[in-house]
């Protein structure tokens, strides 16, 4: 259902209109910060702090160095719904972004991506009936991003969808679970360098 959202705000934003920019060759920092619903349940902050580089005037590559604290939803084998203490995320994603803009306008919608690698905290149950014995899957993973939202002057608003493969858990019941990685994140901030978007 999530997905379908995301996708359709994908599909807007490419009917907005035609493109325009900022100044090829030229280097810009954002920071965001935003509220996270995982994709089982929960919730939490995101804080991502991304260097870019525009190589085009309506397209930029860069790195987004992002960190999500949050409470995340385990499904277990055996029907019962569990909630996870906070527990933090890292990931490091190589980032592309398209914007839409004529020039004439400081506001600038944009759809973008990314693909990198994601570090996973341990996590600690919230039920004391019920709890993880150590057979927990932290290991990094290879995990992605689809997002879409606007520039106006240097603030920045934004919808992501941040793809991570599912942690497997051995409960000490017995029984197994999985606790859900992916998230959708809102955020906003700002940015400063890169030129400006109305010439």
């Amino acid at each position: 259902m999530i997905m379908k959202k995301v996708l359709f705000l994908f599909v807007a934003i490419l009917a907005i209109g035609s493109l325009q920019a900022q100044e090829t060759g030229k280097f810009r920092v954002g920071v965001d910060l935003g509220y996270t619903i995982p994709s089982d349940g929960g919730g939490g902050v995101m804080f991502n702090f991304e260097p870019k580089y525009n190589i085009a005037d309506n397209m930029n590559v860069g790195l987004r160095i992002s960190s999500a604290a949050m409470a995340k939803g385990i499904s277990s084998s055996d029907g019962s719904d569990m909630e996870t203490k906070i527990s933090a995320n890292g990931s490091y994603m190589g980032t592309f972004d398209y914007y839409f803009s004529k020039g004439t306008s400081s506001f600038a919608p944009y759809v973008g991506g990314g693909l990198g690698y994601v570090s996973l905290a341990s996590v600690e149950l919230e039920s004391s009936s019920t709890s993880a014995d150590g057979g927990l899957d932290v290991s990094g993973k290879l995990g992605g991003l689809i997002r879409a939202g606007f520039e106006a002057g240097k603030f920045r608003m934004g919808l992501e969808y941040n793809l991570i493969p599912k942690s497997k858990i051995d409960l000490i019941s017995g029984g197994k679970g999985e606790i859900a990685n992916s998230y959708l994140g809102i955020h906003m901030g700002f940015y400063v360098g890169g030129g400006k978007w109305k010439k």
